[in-house]
């Protein structure tokens, strides 16, 4: 028998993010059970040039830093902050484990194992059987879901002859084919895309299925620190003062989109998508490059000689290398209560800060006692998947900003929290003059910002309709 005060399912970004706040406020003993050999969750299972799509500043747990913060001199994330690897995500959560968890004294960390509930969980290689006496909570770290290609099942037909590959395997296979094809218009598509130009592959020889175009957010305007401060948080007050005025959900996208905040592939269609992807606008313009754009809907099956789509067929090769993109990343599933009784279920308070979101429910459970209290400073907020969802997040941010707003301690919290990304304290740019306007602003359009948005929204839901 096993004794502990938490026992966390999941070493992922979520679980180890949660964790490591627990050992920084509290003198908890914690079990962490996860299915992979390695801290780190998806990202062992993830293809080899994955990176992150938002600075590394935002990334990782609070008690140490991802990355060097440093700006990147080339490519095409040039000017902006670092984007760290799959490997280097794997590494830093298994350095965090054998260098901080395990020595603390208060963890215990069993990998390759599967929870079978009740606090119960087998080793997926011995079998052994594993049972925890909790003495608090049992904290679920594995709600979202993660979906990557490599682990993901299609949801369509492949006949015999056809070449599929996952991500994972296209240096293998890629080499030598006449034409790639790409199912799928998410980031992992993007990311697939953006990889083979950079390979070498000629626009030309890339076919992209996309079911549904997606906005995109410019990376731009998502950068931390003070030499940032006027775009990301002039940004912001822009997003909020378009919030504020806006007449609809394509209204919004227009105004943003003229403001720099959201961004398309090909100006020539209008996203009905979107799912929270961060690009740069080198990364939109190379992308942007690719022609053989296929708008039918998604694949119902491949064929040696053709591609049977939702809304039609299109002519294909024998030889073509088909990319299997369809994983759809976090599950879009109803929210749940984050604090309910004996069990808290880590879910996003924060729009695309997941790392953060676990982090401030772990401070929320070491500081406050009352369960409706923890669940109002806890709203969770789903995942995105089509445009008007966006400026559902917005609301439910403003709501849950302006509840910790009334927090002061909380509100300290929030600003001196390296995983905030919002937090600017109030010394250099942030109190000079552009900086006082740049926070007034943002003072003064939130309220009319969430007055408008759920005016919106109202009658989205009344008509019943989802732009």
């Amino acid at each position: 028998m096993l004794m502990a005060d938490y026992l966390i399912i999941g070493a992922g970004a979520a679980g180890m993010s949660f964790a490591d706040q627990l050992l920084t406020e509290t003198n908890a003993n914690i079990v962490i059970a996860d299915r992979h050999h390695l801290p780190g969750g998806h990202w062992n299972d993830a293809y080899s040039f994955v990176r992150l799509h938002a600075p590394s500043a935002f990334y990782g747990v609070g008690s140490r830093r991802l990355g060097g913060d440093c700006i990147d001199l080339s490519g095409l994330n040039k000017g902006y902050y670092e984007l760290a690897s799959g490997a280097e995500i794997v590494s830093y959560f298994d350095k965090l484990m054998q260098e901080r968890f395990l020595p603390s004294g208060r963890v215990q960390y069993f990998p390759m194992c599967e929870h079978l509930g009740d606090g119960r969980f087998a080793s997926l290689l011995a079998g052994t059987m594993h049972q925890v006496s909790i003495g608090k909570k049992l904290v679920n770290a594995t709600f979202q879901d993660t979906q990557v290609p490599s682990t993901h099942t299609p949801s369509f037909q492949v006949t015999e002859g056809v070449q599929l590959t996952t991500p994972n395997m296209l240096p293998l296979h890629a080499p030598g084919r006449q034409r790639c094809v790409i199912l799928g218009g998410g980031k992992t598509a993007m990311d697939v895309a953006i990889w083979l130009l950079q390979m070498g592959a000629r626009p030309e020889s890339i076919r992209w299925i996309v079911p549904q175009d997606s906005w995109v957010r410019n990376r731009d305007l998502m950068q931390p620190g003070d030499a940032f401060f006027a775009r990301t948080a002039g940004g912001m007050a822009d997003q909020f003062e378009a919030a504020a005025v806006a007449t609809s959900v394509n209204d919004f996208y227009e105004r943003l989109e003229r403001g720099g905040q959201m961004l398309r592939i090909d100006r020539m269609v209008w996203p009905t998508a979107f799912r929270g992807a961060t690009l740069s606008l080198l990364e939109v313009e190379a992308l942007s490059t690719i022609k053989d754009i296929v708008r039918k809907g998604r694949v119902k099956r491949i064929e040696p000689d053709a591609i049977v789509l939702e809304k039609g067929n299109v002519e294909a090769s024998q030889d073509d290398l088909y990319i299997d993109c369809t994983a759809k990343g976090f599950s879009k599933r109803p929210s749940v209560r984050v604090f309910d009784g004996e069990q808290i279920t880590l879910q996003q308070v924060r729009p695309g800060r997941l790392s953060f979101s676990a982090a401030f429910i772990a401070h929320v459970e070491a500081v406050y006692d009352d369960d409706a209290i923890k669940n109002d400073l806890c709203a969770p907020i789903p995942s995105a998947e089509v445009a008007a969802d966006f400026l559902r997040n917005v609301l439910a941010t403003l709501r849950n900003e302006r509840r910790w707003a009334t927090e002061n301690a909380l509100r300290r919290w929030i600003d001196a929290h390296r995983l905030s990304g919002t937090g600017f304290p109030d010394v250099g740019v942030a109190s000079s003059p552009e900086g006082k306007r740049i926070l007034e602003r943002l003072r003064e359009a939130r309220p009319r910002a969430a007055a408008n948005l759920a005016r919106i929204i109202a009658e989205l839901d009344s008509a019943g309709t989802e732009p």
